[in-house]
């Protein structure tokens, strides 16, 4: 569901995002999908809980490809009782320099709806903003501030994918800014270093370990008690996460891969 939701101003830090947001798409292409099963921690033991994909389609407008993201994420029928959740979420992307253009939000979490539509113009550094926030409220425009390196929590993810964390050291942050709930957000991801991890009927892998600064919100406590596990090759699949939410605690395990990039170089063969 909501798996890099961020926010919280950064205070100190090497500045290892460059200013100018320019990203370079080196670890997916048009075609990948990635699911994952959602588990709650309840009464001492791991339950099976939901599940949700994120999938890498590809648009078209005025003859120009745009990256299409896709997300749906949704709790067992049978557990609805305890924690209902119908999320979907989808981010048009320009090709050429990963700037999101458009945004869409519709979720169902605890009874809490919620409806977003963001438009981004960079060029004029405003957001065009539709929003409900409660299923019997009504839709609010509004024309906000863009700050010119700011991602809706969509294109983060797949952002964050692309980011150079070979020279890090264990600690080190790298500032991100998000837009969320009508407006921008500094913030930044924890480098936690390099951990093998196994993965239920997919093997071992060497993967990359960071921490988010989390966004209060619906679901989360802020602070850094989000880790999330991203495989250490030129996919940068996000393996694991694991975070506390406002009661108990949950984690999102990948169980099934298509359409990747580049192989998977991270597993770890079995002697």
């Amino acid at each position: 569901m909501k798996l890099y939701f961020l926010c919280l101003s950064l205070v100190t830090s090497q500045v290892l995002f460059s200013q100018s947001c320019k990203v370079e798409n080196t670890s997916f292409a048009f075609g990948e999908r990635v699911d994952y099963t959602i588990y709650y921690h309840l009464a001492g033991v791991w339950v099976g809980a939901g599940d949700v994909f994120f999938k890498v389609d590809s648009a078209n407008f005025q003859n120009k490809p745009y990256y299409h993201f896709n997300s749906e994420g949704s709790t067992f029928k049978k557990y609805d009782w305890i924690y209902k959740v119908r999320d979907h979420y989808e981010t048009f992307m320009n090709v050429d320099d990963m700037k999101p253009i458009r945004f869409k939000r519709k979720v169902n979490e605890g009874g809490t709806h919620i409806r977003e539509d963001y438009i981004f113009n960079y060029s004029k550094l405003q957001a065009y903003t539709l929003r409900q926030m409660g299923e019997e409220e009504p839709f609010v425009k509004d024309t906000v501030v863009l700050n010119e390196c700011s991602y809706d929590v969509m294109s983060m993810i797949y952002v964050a994918r692309n980011l150079d964390y070979s020279n890090l050291n264990e600690g080190d942050k790298i500032p991100i800014q998000i837009f969320l709930d009508n407006e921008s957000h500094d913030s930044y991801i924890e480098y936690l270093g390099i951990e093998n991890l196994k993965i239920k009927n997919l093997g071992e892998f060497r993967c990359i370990k960071f921490s988010p600064l989390l966004i209060e919100g619906t679901i989360f406590n802020a602070g850094n008690g989000m880790t999330v596990y991203v495989t250490d090759d030129q996919n940068r699949v996000p393996m694991l996460i694991e975070t506390p939410i406002l009661v108990g605690s949950i984690k999102a395990r990948v169980n099934k891969m298509s359409g990747l990039r580049f192989p998977l170089t991270s597993r770890i063969e079995e002697d």
